[in-house]
């Protein structure tokens, strides 16, 4: 089981790994928010989704965690349901910091081949707009 937190308490306690990462992400948004800097807010937006979205398991793993085939009552309407308290709950895998920082590297790099794109169908002002947002990850990264 390794590299799946037993809960979403203990991920959000580690000091280190993608929450540092995450904590740095979630700090800088709110300062950005009142600064109306809507570029940074996005970025900021995206990378956390992004570490979420990388923390997700597989169904197959979730199944095997505390879906249906773990027992509980089912749904006689979706075959492989559970139904209850926690039915939806599962264990997220827990990222390392290299892990977490390839994660928003991968934003940045997205950003900066979209701008590229944008340049070269006409769209200055969207390619400049992403170089901005890259810009604002890359601080966080540094």
């Amino acid at each position: 089981m390794s590299g799946i937190s037993r809960s979403d308490d203990a991920r959000r306690a580690a000091p280190g790994g993608a929450e540092a990462l995450r904590a740095r992400l979630r700090s800088d948004l709110v300062p950005a928010m009142k600064a109306r800097d809507r570029s940074t807010v996005s970025a900021l937006r995206s990378a956390i989704a992004a570490l979420d979205n990388a923390e997700a398991v597989a169904i197959e793993e979730g199944a095997i965690e505390g879906g249906a085939s773990a027992g509980g009552a089912t749904s006689e309407h979706v075959a492989g349901t559970r139904s209850g308290v926690g039915a939806a709950e599962t264990a997220r895998r827990e990222l390392s910091t290299d892990e977490a920082r390839a994660v928003v590297r991968a934003q940045i790099d997205e950003r900066r081949a979209e701008a590229d794109r944008c340049v070269t169908y006409g769209r200055q002002d969207r390619a400049d707009e992403l170089r901005r947002e890259a810009d604002a990850l890359e601080a966080r990264l540094a």
